[in-house]
């Protein structure tokens, strides 16, 4: 009878509970979670777990910056056209190329519990967001699944995916073709002139600084309002502070209580092509492999885009082998691209990052071996100060030129599993007391104390040096009892060696052919110490002469870019120099009715609105900028991708997120964000910190809870108003 009665009961208990709505699933997390804006803006996002802290994360950002959220998984997932238009369709198709929607649910299906649940939090904290706030209208998605994060597994900007071009993509899509001579030259040359990308890391030993403790300058180089500024917190370990790209779960550069990472673009070879021998038989695809012939993949995949107020369709074949999909053709052979893929390990590896507290850890982490587009800048707690050159690196046969496409058909051409951390290039507490990257090479990170570069193979690094690399190298030599203000200081001197290259040459060319024209604006350069400020004419006249170098004058086969620098300082014709020079007055004349411009005038920061591609414009408010461009050796890197016709240069890249954080006892760091925090131009933090940025004045990171609480100007759990 009892046990009838239990039964009972238990039926009716089971009956009697109904299973949670996605609604309520979300309101019931987010009681777990607590949102604290400090006065800049910032979120300090606490949570019980971790996928509490990532449901979080992602709805605080989404508050920030939809827009932004929402743009990278258009891009990132395939479906770019679908918003822009037909152009869009081959940056759609390189995404597909690499993985379908079904592979990336596969991917999500395999992944380790933890990681799906955080894949989840994700998807449910930017879905609650769109649930609790129907006056956002997306472009494009209205739902986001928790398989979209394999698709945008690891956080830099201009990731491997990105190198893959689209012109050839649709070259050899669209027509069959090699992409033609000439648009291969422009794509070149497009590159070339394009401001550099690239970033600053910086890690000093104790020894060093005053107060005895290690410091990390985390400086990356993206696009302005590329990536946010968050504090996450969980009652499982994380708690991490620094940049987010929109629409991860996890702090790409930053710090924790104990370690701190900062990741700059790698010189590492990370990415190989391979020319197919394609045969075809009975009307199938197969490509030689030694003396074997094995299929080719093949596919179909169908790609929307976006025609007036309608969408079309377009289905393209899609081809692979072993080495990877077929991206374009090099002659009349086939080539696939290889590179880094694997969606989970890489994610897996970007998350355990965060929650590291000390070196040991952090080595192990980096086992996982999928941070392949980056460097990495690192120091701690314990004293430690490291620099890990790459960390996807396959091993190859040294007897093949992989700088061009090797052929596929010989299988010793094939990657031979990867280089363990240790055999890859690793500086770890040198002697002199610093390291530093700025994506140059890594065989001068640290005085006579860097790495040999004939201990490794040539693929693991180009010995190429950049003027920011030679910048900091003179700044850190020889330099003790640093603090953060000293150390952020440093990382603003105004000192451009690139022009201590150029322009005493040009000085000398006028004085071999005086010319009445030239003279004024040549004293102004001949007495010049090469140093950049709001309010310096000769920075103005270098700019743009050595832009109108770098659009116009020859660069010598052989020689990469800091190199033509030097060639036209030194070694280029005389007549050709002074020629530029008469080409820049007459441009400033023109353009503002004299060359005698201070640099602030024209040198601007405009922030107009949220759009990720800003509409500058020269009638409109905007603020003078010291700062100049990385490819001068500037370490605070201040340059222009696009200018909308303006006659002002306007900033969109260079300095963004920066951070100073010094390790001891405790933590401490001073960071600064372009613009603000926010992406809405209603906010009080969507400009908050621009005249900050260009003053240099940096802002108190608040780490430990009592801190944040002090500067609290907002607290509240999502779903509640903000």
């Amino acid at each position: 009878m009892r046990i009838t009665i239990l039964a009972a009961l238990f039926l009716f208990i089971s009956c009697s509970v109904q299973p949670q709505t996605e609604q309520e699933k979300w309101e019931a997390q987010a009681e777990n979670i607590t949102i604290i804006r400090d006065d800049f803006g910032v979120p300090h996002i606490y949570g019980k777990t971790d996928a509490d802290a990532v449901f979080g994360l992602l709805y605080a950002q989404c508050e920030d910056d939809f827009n932004r959220v929402e743009q990278n998984y258009i891009w990132a997932t395939g479906r770019l056209a679908e918003v822009e238009g037909e152009d869009a369709l081959y940056s759609d198709l390189r995404a597909k190329l690499f993985m379908t929607e079904e592979e990336a649910k596969a991917n999500y299906e395999k992944s380790p519990e933890w990681l799906k649940e955080l894949c989840d939090a994700f998807a449910d904290g930017i879905n609650y967001y769109l649930h609790t706030h129907p006056e956002v209208e997306p472009k494009l998605l209205t739902h986001f699944e928790p398989w979209m994060p394999m698709y945008f597994s690891e956080g830099s900007i201009g990731g491997d995916i990105e190198r893959i071009s689209t012109r050839k993509i649709k070259s050899f899509y669209e027509s069959g073709m090699e992409l033609p001579e000439m648009e291969a030259l422009q794509l070149k040359e497009e590159k070339e002139m394009a401001e550099p990308q690239g970033s600053n890391g910086i890690a000093i030993s104790g020894e060093l600084t005053e107060s005895g403790n290690a410091m990390l300058l985390i400086n990356p180089h993206t696009s302005f309002y590329f990536r946010g500024e968050v504090h996450v917190v969980s009652e499982e370990g994380l708690n991490a502070y620094g940049a987010v790209t929109w629409g991860q779960f996890f702090v790409y550069q930053g710090f924790n209580e104990k370690t701190g990472w900062m990741h700059t673009s790698t010189y590492t070879d990370v990415m190989d092509e391979f020319k197919e021998t394609i045969i075809k038989n009975n009307g199938k695809l197969f490509y030689q492999y030694g003396e074997e012939l094995r299929p080719v993949d093949s596919s179909t995949v169908t790609l929307k885009y976006k025609d007036g107020d309608s969408l079309k369709e377009k289905t393209f074949p899609m081809y692979r082998t072993h080495h990877g999909p077929i991206t374009h053709q090099v002659g009349n052979q086939w080539t696939a691209s290889a590179m880094m893929w694997e969606p989970v390990k890489a994610l897996e590896q970007s998350y355990i990052r965060t929650k590291q507290d000390g070196y040991d850890g952090f080595r192990k982490m980096m086992d996982i071996r999928t941070n392949s587009s980056n460097n990495t800048v690192y120091a701690d707690a314990e004293g430690n100060i490291a620099y890990f050159h790459g960390n996807f690196v396959p091993k190859r046969d040294t007897i093949f030129d992989y700088t061009d496409p090797v052929d596929g058909s010989n299988p010793k051409t094939d990657w031979q599993g990867l280089h363990t951390v240790d055999e890859n290039i690793l500086v770890l507490n040198p002697e002199n007391g610093w390291i530093q990257n700025c994506n140059s090479t890594p065989y001068t990170s640290a005085l006579e104390f860097s790495p040999k570069r004939e201990d490794y193979p040539n693929y693991m690094s180009r010995d190429q040096e950049n003027f920011r690399g030679i910048h900091a190298i003179k700044l850190l030599t020889g330099r003790s009892g640093y603090t953060l203000d000293g150390l952020i200081e440093m990382a603003h001197d105004p000192y451009l060696p690139a022009f201590e290259a150029l322009i005493p040459g040009l000085v000398k060319a006028y004085d071999a052919n005086p010319t009445p024209e030239l003279e004024e604006a040549i004293e102004v350069l001949r007495i010049w110490d090469f140093t950049t400020s709001k309010e310096s004419i000769a920075m103005t006249l270098s700019h743009y002469y050595g832009t109108l170098c770098y659009s116009k004058a020859e660069r010598p086969e052989g020689m990469y870019s800091m190199q033509w620098v030097e060639y036209w300082g030194d070694d280029w014709d005389n007549q050709k120099k002074l020629k530029f020079l008469k080409e820049t007055l007459d441009k400033l004349e023109s353009d503002f009715g004299t060359w005698k411009i201070p640099w602030g005038e024209v040198n601007r920061y405009q922030r107009l609105n949220g759009d990720i591609r800003q509409a500058f414009d020269d009638a409109k408010p905007s603020i003078p900028i010291g700062f100049a461009s990385g490819r001068w050796g500037a370490l605070a890197a201040y340059g222009a991708r696009y200018d909308n016709n303006t006659k002002k240069i306007y900033g969109t890249r260079g300095n963004s997120f920066v951070a100073a954080v010094e390790f001891g006892d405790k933590v401490k760091a001073k960071t600064m964000l372009a613009g603000g925090q926010s992406g809405d131009p209603d906010s009080p933090h969507f400009n908050d910190q621009a005249q900050r940025y260009a003053d240099k004045e940096f802002k108190d990171a608040a780490f430990y809870k009592e801190d944040v609480l002090k500067r609290a100007e907002v607290t509240y759990s999502p779903g509640e108003k903000y």
